[in-house]
């Protein structure tokens, strides 16, 4: 199979199917519903579980909002990047699109134009352009890369992100005074008031740490990529369940289970009072992801 259509099944993929971590989690979550009489959000994760079996056994996407490919390649040490490398992955991306199929969002126009969306959208879900593509190094980030140094494949992770959590993201500096509990109950503080917002939940919040803004919102989407709902840090704990302790629950319809868990990914840092923090409220399709090795 060629690169093309591996990434074009990658992206149906991401935007149709579930990873067997997330689906043992909202069953759980169903249950412990169950248990305390929260009959809305029952109800709520009940629709959302039979739409993720409905959406993965016919290969049609989890939401309306279809979302922004983000790509992150891993690549071993002992491997060469192969001719037409970016093009195939861009036109397999496209496919992708046009076979789930992606709504059409992609904005007409100029540059102001674009901003003002003045011009109007394109009809063909394909011109839904990706993010700038993510080449992940190995480092001693808390979701490192899968790929081993001496490895001589290629990673290639694709990643779909949704409106409704763009817009309650945060990116910021947080004066840490060497207590990272400061650090970690800013990030709580963000999160509450963005979840009572987003209306989408449960969610898996992602946190990225690290030095600069870019740094930190890679260090985010590493770990939407790489994060594992079946092994989470103390940390990760500790910031769920704080977030479950507001009630607002599936939906905001209120219960116990505001979100399934959480992904932290901490990166390098440098002598300085502040950590920059990034911050993802993701709603309850995400992370929409999905990898391959070639």
């Amino acid at each position: 199979m060629d690169l093309i259509k591996k990434v074009e099944d990658a992206v149906v993929k991401a935007g149709s199917g579930y990873s067997e971590d997330r689906l043992t989690a909202y069953e759980n979550a169903l249950r412990l519903e169950e248990e305390k009489g929260n009959e809305n959000a029952v109800w709520a994760l009940e629709q959302m579980i039979e739409n993720f079996k409905v959406a993965k056994e016919n290969k049609l996407p989890l939401c309306d909002d279809t979302g922004i490919p983000h790509i992150i390649i891993e690549i071993g040490y002992n491997r060469e990047i192969p001719k037409n490398f970016f093009n195939d992955i861009n036109a397999g991306i496209a496919n992708g699109l046009d076979k789930l199929p992606g709504r059409p969002m992609a904005v007409k126009g100029n540059d102001i134009e674009r901003i003002e969306q003045s011009k109007g959208l394109y009809a063909e879900s394909n011109m839904m352009k990706p993010a700038s593509f993510l080449i992940e190094e190995k480092d001693d980030s808390t979701y490192g890369r899968k790929i081993g140094i001496d490895d001589d494949k290629i990673r290639i992770n694709v990643l779909l992100e949704g409106g409704g959590p763009e817009i309650r993201a945060k990116t910021y500096r947080v004066f840490h005074k060497r207590d990272s509990n400061i650090v970690f109950n800013e990030a709580l503080s963000w999160l509450k008031e963005s979840l009572s917002m987003l209306g989408c939940t449960p969610s898996i919040p992602a946190i990225g740490i690290g030095r600069s803004h870019f740094e930190a919102n890679s260090l985010m989407l590493r770990a939407m990529v790489h994060g594992n709902l079946n092994d989470q840090s103390d940390i990760e704990k500790y910031i769920a369940d704080e977030l479950n302790k507001t009630n607002i629950g599936p939906l905001g319809l209120g219960g116990v289970t505001t979100v399934l868990g959480s992904f932290v990914n901490i990166g390098y840092q440098r002598a300085s009072g502040v950590r920059i923090v990034a911050v993802r409220p993701a709603c309850f399709v995400e992370p929409r992801v999905s990898s391959f090795e070639f």
